[in-house]
């Protein structure tokens, strides 16, 4: 999504594929972490992201850009998840990853299954 590409990709695969190494195995790892958290969700590109959707109209997209990965969109969270994830919040429902930093897999993970969670009962 913040790289110029000659053609916009249909697939999460095609979507990875045009990031620079560094990046890109960071988008898989993220990628393969809400594959951990939703299993059976399907994966689909909307508004030009990467989905894994929980139910019929909800999802958690992520977004690879120049310098960090994001998560959209991500509401307020239990208080416990809401803290560890308050440093790395951009906006009200924008989560982000700095590429130069440790990614905290994991967390990504709890996110995703918190908000599956959520929209799935």
């Amino acid at each position: 999504m913040g790289e110029t590409r000659a053609t916009t990709p249909t697939t999460i695969d095609e979507y990875v594929a045009g990031f620079p190494d560094g990046p890109r195995e960071i988008l898989e790892q993220v990628r393969d972490a809400l594959r951990r958290a939703v299993p059976g969700g399907e994966e689909k590109i909307r508004y030009g992201m990467p989905a894994i959707m929980f139910a019929d109209r909800y999802g958690i997209h992520f977004a690879g850009w120049k310098k960090h990965v994001g998560l959209y969109p991500v509401g307020e969270l239990d208080p416990e998840l809401e803290a560890e994830v308050a440093s790395h919040r951009a906006r009200k429902d924008t989560v982000q990853f700095f590429y130069a930093k440790p990614v905290p897999y994991d967390l990504i993970e709890r996110i995703a299954r918190a908000l599956a969670a959520k929209h799935t009962t």
